[in-house]
């Protein structure tokens, strides 16, 4: 009998005994206090003990029927290498409790608490699974990989399905652990190892010198080389000065960590150069890691470096797995004094005209009157080329119905303004497109028509933006310019068509100048005044322009109700709603926003609204915050002084929070400068 119950016992589980143990201590202590329950105790442990005796050999039969279903075929060798497992193996239920795990397992993982990191696996595996039902996908194994501690896993998890179809909860996994640290290490350091790109310019280096004393100019020379080889020390790579105003720099990519870390102190660095002249050196970089080859990296960074001068300069930019990050740039942007390219662009523009079959027009999407007005001018050129000239036009919008109304009364204009759908059928190959006023693929009115030429012009003074249209003839985008309209009269300018302006394109072009300067407030150089001057002699009626501008006494309500709602954040920011569905309400949301600023202590301003399925927001600033820098982490773009962006898939007040957490993250990042 006691040979029996030792058999007995031995069949039972570690744990199981245990709690027999306890459970028996207990029932011996009731007893002894009230013998009563001597009897019942020892019926209620003899059916316990028997009852743990089955549920063992029941579990020990599932385990048997597991293995015979994993080597229904196989022979007895190698249901042995199953057990013997050379990589840690582990048996568990759909539910997460483990069945049997194999010696290597134990062994591996006796000092870590491997269970918080099973959790996580687990989950993962049952997402998979959960995936592959609901894409019918039959594979039973999955794959995962996994960090413990400083080792690296590949676990490869294999579902065994039940013999008894209808109970899922009868399946079990199986996990193979295999270490691939040794892996995992070698391929980081072969990622480490490989380089980045850099390219650094000087911006306006020429201008800069002809500035600075002869005397002098070595010595600033010197010290600009000096902060620029220094920098580069710190990540130990090999710097190359290839021009005057141009470095090649090299550096692995373990280091590229630490350069984001440093949110390039460097730029700082070069603006803080003493001049006796009060020149204000700015410095312009660009690092890339795309491509795979050196010379794809260095191709990429050309490209990054062509956006960074696209938006002014004075900032850096990381190109990785095509996506850019952009640090600095909050400075304004300088104006340059040479008037040379804008001569060698209007040469260009002229040879691409009389090389084309027609030319077309086209602005951005909700055109104002800066786009329109640089339109009506590229228009003018045309036609005194003898080429016929279209504007796309957009009825969508109500910013333009004061000039419209003034354009209707001359005849000329009749058939100039044409509809996306009519230029998308009369386009061709030998078509010009000029785009004014925007750079963005997906922001010009018609995208549609870019692939549909061969031929496209950019005449541009926002910021780059990393969505800009690559494949353009020729790019006169000058941020520096106070608006596309500028840009447009000095084309005109500088012509060697003689261009006769009508009094109304005149005055289009002055009051797309007058639009984005805030009535010559902002963003204003001795070239917007010339441009202006020059129009003005073109015969523009100053008073007619002004009655463009005018808004009824419904807007003004309007705007006034947003302004009185408008909130404060972060001390001189102003925030407002404009929560109305309206055709117009980018229109009044920009006026709001510039309204807003007539406020004393407020340094900028931002107005959300309503714009069809989109969220839209006018950002303006007197020059002491860059509102460009803000949106442009919402998608959107612009000037350090006035920006705009459009969000989809976003309510008001969401837009509204994830507006003040982009403000609050402009100026962390300023403090951590």
């Amino acid at each position: 009998m006691q040979n029996n119950n030792r058999k007995i016992f031995d069949k039972l589980l570690s744990k199981t005994k245990i709690y027999l143990a306890i459970i028996f201590i207990l029932l011996v202590i009731i007893s002894i206090e009230h013998p009563i329950f001597i009897a019942p105790s020892i019926l209620i442990f003899f059916m316990l003990l028997i009852y743990s005796y089955y549920a063992n050999n029941r579990k020990k039969s599932e385990l048997t029927e597991t293995i015979q279903d994993l080597t229904l075929t196989v022979d007895s060798a190698a249901k042995s290498s199953l057990i013997n497992s050379p990589f840690p193996l582990i048996i568990l239920k759909s539910n997460g409790n483990i069945i049997w795990r194999n010696t290597k397992y134990i062994t591996e993982f006796q000092n870590t608490n491997i269970n918080s990191y099973l959790n996580n696996l687990i989950e993962d595996i049952k997402s998979q699974i959960e995936r592959n039902e609901h894409e019918n996908n039959k594979n039973k194994q999955l794959i995962s990989h996994i960090q413990v501690e400083k080792k690296y896993y590949e676990v490869v998890a294999k579902i065994v399905e039940s013999r008894k179809k209808e109970n899922k909860s009868s399946d079990m996994i199986i996990l193979y652990f295999i270490d691939e640290t040794e892996n995992v290490i070698m391929q980081k350091e072969y990622q480490d190892s490989k380089s980045c790109v850099t390219i650094m310019v000087i911006d306006n280096y020429e201008e800069a010198m002809q500035q600075i004393e002869t005397e002098e100019k070595p010595q600033i020379i010197a010290e600009i080389d000096k902060c620029i080889y220094e920098w580069a020390d710190k990540t130990n790579g090999v710097l190359i000065k290839s021009d005057r105003d141009r470095y090649v720099y090299l550096f692995e990519q373990r280091y590229l960590e630490q350069v984001k870390e440093d949110k390039f102190s460097i730029l700082d660095k070069i603006k803080e150069i003493y001049t006796k002249e009060n020149v204000q050196l700015t410095l312009s970089i660009a690092v890339s890691n795309d491509g795979v080859t050196d010379k794809d990296k260095y191709k990429t960074a050309l490209a990054a470096m062509d956006v960074v001068l696209g938006r002014g300069g004075d900032q850096a930019v990381i190109r990785e797995h095509e996506l850019y990050k952009f640090y600095g740039g909050r400075a304004q942007e300088v104006e340059k004094r040479t008037k040379v390219k804008a001569r060698v662009v209007a040469h260009a523009l002229e040879n691409l005209i009389k090389d084309s079959s027609k030319v077309m027009i086209m602005g951005h999407t909700n055109p104002d009157i800066d786009s329109m007005g640089s339109s009506m001018g590229i228009y003018r050129l045309a036609k005194c080329m003898g080429k016929n000239a279209y504007i796309i036009d957009s009825d969508e919008t109500n910013t333009l119905q004061n000039f419209k109304q003034s354009l209707s009364k001359e005849i000329e204009y009749e058939d100039t303004l044409i509809s996306k759908e009519v230029a998308e059928e009369n386009i061709d190959k030998d078509t010009l497109l000029v785009i004014v006023d925007t750079h963005k693929y997906n922001y010009v009115e018609a995208p549609e028509l870019l692939d549909k030429t061969d031929k496209i012009v950019i005449i541009d003074h926002h910021r780059r933006s990393t969505d800009y249209i690559e494949n353009a003839t020729l790019t006169f985008q000058e941020v520096y310019a106070s608006s596309a309209a500028e840009l447009v009269t000095e084309l005109i300018q500088y012509a060697e068509t003689r261009v006769e302006l009508k009094t109304i394109e005149a005055e289009s072009l002055y009051a797309g100048i007058m639009m984005d300067t805030k009535n010559f407030t902002f963003k204003t150089g001795v070239r917007t005044f010339e441009a202006a001057a020059y129009l003005r002699r073109c015969g523009v009626n100053i008073i007619r322009v002004k009655k463009w501008f005018q808004s009824d006494l419904s807007t003004f309500n309007k705007i006034a109700g947003i302004v009185k709602k408008a909130e404060i954040v972060s001390n001189t920011i102003a925030i407002a709603i404009y929560d109305k569905k309206e055709k117009d309400a980018s229109l009044i949301c920009a006026k709001a926003a510039d309204e807003l600023l007539t406020i004393s202590d407020i340094t900028a301003s931002f107005v959300i609204g309503k714009l069809g399925n989109k969220i839209c927001i006018s950002g303006r600033s007197i020059g002491d915050i860059n509102v460009q820098v803000i949106l442009e982490k919402l998608g959107g773009g612009g000037h350090i002084t006035l920006a705009g962006a459009q969000v989809e898939g976003m309510t008001i007040e969401e837009t509204r929070q994830e507006l003040i957490n982009r403000i609050n993250e402009y100026f962390s990042e300023i403090e951590n400068r």
